[in-house]
């Protein structure tokens, strides 16, 4: 099953650190196109729990993951992969203009200082440095048939590697040679690249909050970078004692002070944790096949979810050696993610590698779980920017001995209010492709693969409308707003389908749409 769409672009981000192609911190977490499990994923009696060996497929948590609203007053940037250009939309004017990069743009990032645009070109194996006010570029040339970039906080570096968990049925076809062991560091100030082989089959890349050292996590060994270094090269950590079998490791976590690196390994007893000064290795105890690691927002713990075991594992990241917090879970369902909301306050559990119809609620201050049930089961989580409510994505396939209903067989969405959950499952014509929130909370958009309409979510009232387009949806975001003293919704934008360009601008406050078509060479306004 391929993998949502959206993670392919990012508009400008700002008021905070630097944000992955997922719309995250790229100092706490990790995110690309990850797709380790399957919708034809096992029966939830498979494995999970405390009962017996999990044999179920890793988790996938991170398949729908939100575009980040804009935060910058400046521009907005979407990349047009069949048309080779990055589309630059000024904020304050709905301004369009469009300028060449390489062939099949997929991904594009923008340093925290708004100056450059970053745009990973799958199609020539290029990186496109554009300057975001003059939009002149410079073009990189880095290693071949990568299929992920993220940036440092700083945006001082970009990385790129190829994921296997990340291929996609629309990938490029392999000529030649292909390594699966090499990442390419690109400096966004300079245009120098640094190429280097680290280990197999590299999983995801962080970097310390001041971008002087980045971790590249691979099936047995973590690479240490130095970036202050005038040429660059790995120190490579091994993190397996078997090197024949080694259980994947499959995410790392750096901490906020950049004093360790927490590697997590599918299959594991214990989470692996590195002293990035001395690279010092420990193993920390953490029960029986860890499939989640994730920082809290202010990074200060450590979550690990142990899915054979049916424990939660948190870990003060201060200091990682003191007893954690152990908390066990609901024997009667299979718990292997773990979404925390921005707030801090609350979690949610769940799995995405078996086909169960319920999910679980954590509240952090008292540590009560609290199983709770849903139409179909989980594909993926997703918490609004303010922590009020929470999209839940659902698989196309059903639980087995499943009794016949209306979402029998069909994708959906469930809408709840994580005040009083109250929830609203919504069936759906096709599978979503990607989605948007703004960032008061209020409103989400939605785009499905194949429909001519962009799906806007009343978070306060948990409804669906459904807003015509002019040709299939690609991308979708929100624009920033530019006065949060007005009372005002920032208009939400999708790009489409089309040979000289299409962009529909949709405006919450008045419901009106506003759509240019014909940008890359004569704008024009379609009412």
């Amino acid at each position: 099953m391929r993998s949502i769409s959206l993670l392919t672009v990012l508009a400008l981000a700002g008021g905070c650190s630097s944000y992955d192609l997922a719309g995250r911190d790229a100092s706490v977490d990790t995110a690309g196109y990850y797709d380790t499990g399957s919708a034809q994923a096992p029966s939830a009696n498979d494995g999970g729990g405390t009962g017996g060996a999990d044999t179920a497929p890793p988790e996938n948590g991170d398949r729908y993951i939100p575009l980040l609203p804009a935060q910058t007053d400046a521009y907005v940037f979407i990349a047009n992969p069949t048309r080779g250009t990055l589309t630059r939309v000024e904020v304050a004017t709905r301004q369009v203009k469009t300028t060449p990069v390489g062939n099949d743009p997929r991904i594009v990032l923008t340093t925290p200082d708004y100056a450059t645009a970053v745009a990973f070109n799958r199609g020539d194996d290029t990186v496109s440095l554009v300057d975001a006010n003059s939009l002149e570029s410079q073009t990189v040339p880095v290693r071949p048939h990568f299929n992920q970039m993220v940036m440092s906080p700083q945006g001082g570096w970009v990385a790129l590697y190829h994921d296997i968990a990340a291929e996609r049925p629309d990938d490029p076809p392999v000529d030649g040679i292909q390594s699966f062991n090499e990442v390419s560091l690109v400096n966004v100030d300079t245009g120098e690249h640094f190429p280097m082989a680290v280990r197999f089959n590299p999983r995801g890349v962080k970097f310390t909050a001041d971008d002087s050292m980045a971790v590249v996590v691979s099936d047995a060994y973590l690479a240490v970078i130095d970036l202050t270094a005038q040429t660059p090269s790995p120190t490579l950590v091994r993190v397996a004692d078997d090197l024949v079998n080694p259980p994947p490791a499959e995410e790392v976590a750096v901490t906020p002070n950049g004093a360790y690196a927490f590697v997590r390994q599918f299959g594991a007893t214990d989470l692996v944790v590195v002293d990035l000064s001395t690279h010092d290795l420990s193993r920390l105890p953490v029960g029986a096949n860890p499939t989640d690691l994730d920082l809290t927002p202010d990074g200060t713990k450590a979550v690990v979810i142990s899915r054979d075991s049916g424990q939660v594992h948190v870990f003060d990241t201060s200091n990682p050696f003191l007893d954690p917090e152990v908390i066990d879970l609901p024997t009667d369902m299979t718990i292997g993610s773990v979404t925390i909301a921005p707030s801090g306050d609350k979690a949610i559990l769940y799995s995405t590698a078996v086909l169960q119809d319920r999910y679980a609620t954590w509240n952090l201050s008292t540590n009560e779980v609290t199983e709770r049930s849903l139409v179909k089961p989980v594909a993926g989580v997703a918490v609004t920017p303010t922590g009020g409510s929470l999209m839940i994505f659902h698989t196309q396939d059903d639980p087995p001995d499943a009794d016949q209903t209306p979402f029998t067989g069909h994708w959906a969405l469930s809408l709840v209010d994580l005040a009083d959950f109250r929830t609203n499952p919504l069936l759906l014509p096709a599978e979503p492709i990607g989605f948007a929130n703004a960032t008061s909370g209020q409103r989400g958009y939605m785009i499905m693969d194949g429909v001519d309409s962009l799906a806007v979510l009343d978070y306060r009232t948990l409804l669906a409308d459904e807003i015509t387009l002019h040709s299939d949806p690609v991308f979708v975001g929100v624009l920033p707003d530019l006065d949060l003293s007005d009372g005002n919704e920032p208009p939400a934008w999708v790009s489409q389908n089309h040979d000289l360009g299409r962009i529909s601008f949709y405006d919450p406050d008045d419901d009106s749409v506003e759509t240019l078509t014909g940008f890359e060479l004569n704008s024009q306004i379609q009412d």
